[in-house]
């Protein structure tokens, strides 16, 4: 199997690579390197950048907006997006909603939502944990009673990640409360403006709104706003998850942190010599950059395989990819921390959102590995997390 990128590939990858380089404002540019907080707007502005290139939604169907440049073009080009660092495209809305309406929405779903994702002029979020259904989803609560033209939603939903910015949630409710748990569930939009829905912020021990809870009181939602067939969201369900697992390992984000390790370990002396020259940051490094190196011939490996596969058909060896990628994220978030030492350690939030107005604690550019170190254990649990994942290898590609 040749692994090896064409010249026709070598050709597209420094054209993207120029792209991030001369469109991306300078203002993000500089919140990427120093590992900051994006705003709303910065979100927004870059996706619509993307769009207005062709390049926000490069896994569609071409005739909503894709690229149809395959598997190894879409590797490439989210690559040179963590290397350059620039933002990803609102997940939610390019990776999860999307697809689950291009395969099973109406065409009038379609010809209303799709523009509008894709240019970021509505603002998913994903409603789909409620207290006590978490990892085990299918024990979902939340209900949907149709009454008329409409469904009507009452329940709970935690964990809603940004639906402080939302203007749309696609959301599992529960349809048939007498069937079985898989088979009573589905799949609504809803506005995020309707009367009866109440949004309440979880603030996290770093003290960000990330999180939410949704509480639905008699919430009237249009029954055309239904994805698909009544009670058959839980395969929807499905389907999202898939596409939100690709792509999960982020190669490119770990060489990038890798790559910064080196440049500031130049600058920080230890005795009389940069500890970037020392025996134990230098055999720390290398191990990190052979794994990467390992699970990015994997990841060319599950990218070859794809092309044999049936359309959303997972090969198993993506398990690989999340476990591994996720697992050499935190390490390389650990070696930065290390980087930094003490002056990582004290919690500056106007730095982490760039809006200090007064010099940082120790160096720039250590104010925000610390959160970044934090947020990453959270990498090998969502999207399936890492002990499922196990599971998963044991069974499909061990046959145990």
């Amino acid at each position: 199997m040749d692994l090896r990128f064409t010249p026709e590939e070598l050709a597209f990858r420094d054209e993207v690579r120029a792209f991030f380089r001369d469109a991306q404002p300078p203002h993000i540019r500089r919140k990427m390197e120093l590992g900051q907080r994006l705003s709303k707007d910065d979100i927004v502005s870059w996706q619509r950048i993307l769009n207005k290139k062709g390049w926000a939604v490069p896994s569609w169907a071409p005739e909503w907006g894709g690229t149809n440049w395959g598997p190894v073009k879409t590797y490439i080009f989210k690559e040179e997006m963590q290397l350059a660092p620039a933002p990803d495209p609102l997940s939610f809305n390019v990776s999860m909603i999307g697809p689950v309406l291009i395969e099973f929405g109406t065409e009038d779903q379609k010809r209303h939502f799709l523009p509008k994702v894709a240019n970021l002029d509505y603002w998913f979020c994903q409603g789909f944990s409620e207290p006590g259904a978490g990892s085990d989803l299918a024990s979902l609560r939340t209900s949907a009673r149709l009454d008329g033209d409409h469904y009507v939603v009452n329940g709970q939903k935690i964990w809603t990640s940004r639906a402080q910015h939302a203007d749309w949630m696609f959301c599992l409710v529960r349809t048939d409360g007498g069937a079985k748990l898989q088979r009573g569930i589905s799949y609504l939009l809803i506005d995020m403006k309707t009367p009866g829905l109440t949004l309440r912020p979880i603030l996290t021990i770093d003290g960000e709104h990330h999180f939410n809870e949704v509480f639905f009181d008699n919430v009237r939602v249009p029954a055309h706003n239904l994805v698909g067939e009544e009670n058959k969201g839980w395969n929807y369900a499905k389907y999202l998850l898939g596409h939100e697992r690709v792509g999960i390992a982020r190669i490119g984000a770990s060489k990038y942190r890798v790559q910064r390790a080196k440049e500031l370990a130049a600058r920080v002396y230890v005795g009389d010599k940069p500890l970037a020259e020392t025996e134990r940051f230098r055999e720390k490094v290398a191990a990190l950059e052979v794994e990467l190196k390992a699970l990015e011939i994997t990841q060319m490996r599950v990218i070859a395989n794809s092309r044999n596969l049936p359309p959303g058909v997972q090969d198993p060896a993506s398990s690989v990819l999340k476990l591994k990628g996720t697992e050499l994220a935190q390490a390389a978030t650990e070696i930065l921390m290390e980087i930094a030492g003490p002056d990582a350690m004290a919690w500056q939030s106007e730095h982490l959102w760039g809006t200090a107005t007064d010099e940082p604690i120790g160096p720039e550019w250590a104010a925000t590995l610390a959160p970044d170190y934090f947020y990453t254990r959270a990498a090998s649990i969502y999207g399936g997390s890492n002990e499922i994942q196990k599971n998963v290898i044991a069974k499909r590609i061990l046959g145990l």
